[in-house]
C-alpha cells in the first residue's frame, strides 16, 4: 500500500508499506518538493513492488493541501515560447513543420484572466525574480513619496507616574 508522508513543511514522500517477519516496514518510492506531479507518481509506480492507486494518492494529496499538477510542465514548449518572445531567429523549415504539427492538436483558447500572464510562460526564475524586485522597488518608491497616512496624536494630559517624588 502506498501513502504520503510530510517530511518538512515543503518536502513529501510517497512510501510503500510491507509486512516482514520482523514486523511492518516501509520504503520511500519517491520524494518531491511542494507539488505532486505526474512524473513523481510515475517514478513511485515504477519503484513499487505492488500496484499503486495513483488516484487515491492524488485525492490524499489534495486533502493534505499539497498542490497537484497532473499535466507535465512541457519544458521544451516553454523554452521555445521564450525564444520566440525574445525574437530569436527560428529556421523557416522548422517553423513550417511546427505549424503543421500544432495545427493537428486541439486548440483551447486562453482564458481572459490568463491572457496577460501568458507572456511569462517560459520565463526563467531569474527573469521572474528580477521583475518582482523591480515591482517591489517601485512600490517602495511610491510609498516613500507619499506623506504618512496617520500621525500619532500627542497626549492631551501629562502622564501620571506611580513613582513618588523624593521630598
Amino acid at each position: 500500500m502506498a501513502y504520503l508522508v510530510r517530511r518538512s513543511p515543503s518536502r513529501f514522500e510517497i512510501r510503500e508499506s510491507r509486512s516482514t517477519p520482523r514486523g511492518p516496514r516501509s520504503r520511500v518510492l519517491a520524494s518531491f518538493l511542494e507539488t505532486l506531479t505526474r512524473d513523481v507518481l510515475d517514478r513511485a509506480i515504477a519503484r513499487a513492488a505492488r500496484p499503486v492507486n495513483a488516484a487515491a494518492l492524488v485525492r490524499r494529496a489534495r486533502t493534505l493541501g499539497i498542490p497537484v499538477l497532473e499535466r507535465s510542465r512541457e519544458p521544451e514548449a516553454r523554452a521555445l515560447l521564450s525564444r520566440l518572445r525574445r525574437g530569436d531567429p527560428l529556421d523557416p523549415v522548422l517553423a513550417a513543420s511546427l505549424r503543421r504539427a500544432l495545427a493537428r492538436l486541439p486548440e483551447t483558447p486562453i482564458p481572459q484572466s490568463l491572457a496577460e500572464v501568458s507572456e511569462w510562460v517560459g520565463a526563467s526564475a531569474a527573469e521572474r525574480g528580477a521583475a518582482l524586485r523591480e515591482l517591489l522597488d517601485l512600490y517602495g518608491r511610491i510609498a516613500r513619496s507619499r506623506p504618512p497616512r496617520r500621525r500619532r496624536e500627542r497626549a492631551r494630559f501629562p502622564r501620571f507616574s506611580s513613582r513618588r517624588e523624593a521630598s
